[in-house]
This record gives C-alpha cells, sequence and structure tokens, in this order.
C-alpha cells in the first residue's frame, strides 16, 4: 500500500525519481515494472496535471477488470481509450528513476516540480502547481453529494 505525498523533480530528460522508502515494495511486488497512464476524475475525463502509475500487477488487474466491459457501451470505450491506449510501461532503475513518455508529461503540463501522492494501490503523479491548485480546489468545495460513502468510516 502506498501513502502519503512526496515533492519531487522531473529531470531534464523526462524522469522521477520513487522515494527511496517505496523502492523495495516496488522491487519485492513487480519487480520495478511499472505502467503510467492518463488519470481520470470523478467524471471519467482526463484529470489535467495528474497521471497514475501502477505497479504492473496492480494494472493488469485493471485491465482485467477494464476488459469485461461492454464494448459498445460508450462510458466503457471512453475509460479503454483513455487509460489503456495513453499507457507506458516503464521499468524503475537501480537509482529508483522512472522515464515517463514525453506525451503523457506535455499532457500533464509537467515542468520541473512533480508532487507524488500515494493512493494506496497506485500512484498520483501531479505537477506541483496543478496538485496545489487541487488542493485548494478540494478545501472550497462545500459539495457533500457522496457524504454516505463516509457513514461507515470511523476516523
Amino acid at each position: 500500500m502506498f501513502r502519503g505525498g512526496h515533492a519531487i523533480n522531473l529531470d531534464a530528460k523526462g524522469r522521477i525519481t520513487i522515494p527511496t522508502a517505496y523502492r523495495a515494495e516496488l522491487q519485492d511486488c513487480c519487480e520495478r515494472q511499472m505502467i503510467i497512464t492518463y488519470a481520470l476524475d470523478e467524471k471519467g475525463k482526463s484529470e489535467i496535471g495528474c497521471l497514475w502509475l501502477y505497479p504492473l500487477p496492480e494494472w493488469e488487474r485493471l485491465e482485467q477488470t477494464i476488459s469485461k466491459l461492454p464494448t459498445v457501451s460508450k462510458t466503457a470505450s471512453r475509460l479503454r481509450r483513455m487509460l489503456i491506449g495513453n499507457a507506458h510501461e516503464c521499468e524503475m532503475d537501480k537509482q529508483g528513476r522512472l522515464l515517463i513518455a514525453e506525451t503523457l508529461r506535455t499532457h500533464a503540463g509537467f515542468n520541473k516540480n512533480i508532487f507524488l501522492l500515494g493512493q494506496l494501490n497506485k500512484f498520483e503523479v501531479w505537477s506541483l502547481e496543478a496538485w496545489q491548485a487541487k488542493q485548494q480546489e478540494w478545501q472550497q468545495d462545500d459539495d457533500d453529494e457522496d457524504l454516505d460513502v463516509l457513514e461507515n468510516l470511523s476516523f
């Protein structure tokens, strides 16, 4: 399980360095094999400023789930095109670096400052500016539409 957030840098070659705390786990769970793709928002649209980074076994579980969706569904087709169609394999090197494909970096609007956010079975990789803006948006949001999701949780 991945948790916590880390400010990291994108180097001149388009690589990020995974924090040391996650490297052994990523070696054990996926032999450093990962998949990076577009992130989707709550409405299934591309989340500008963010990418999703999955260990390969987690990604394969997601692919199996997506493969069972109806092929004639507009929503399922969009999901396949966005996630599967934009997925790139990447391998973490021995120094913990991952190369992010240029098309993904451009789509997400990445520059040097990146924020890596653990999200249980995957990471979100944010442009630092987009992450800060999204945090502000969430703090100001008074939408209580999904409060029923929180009913059974105890904090």
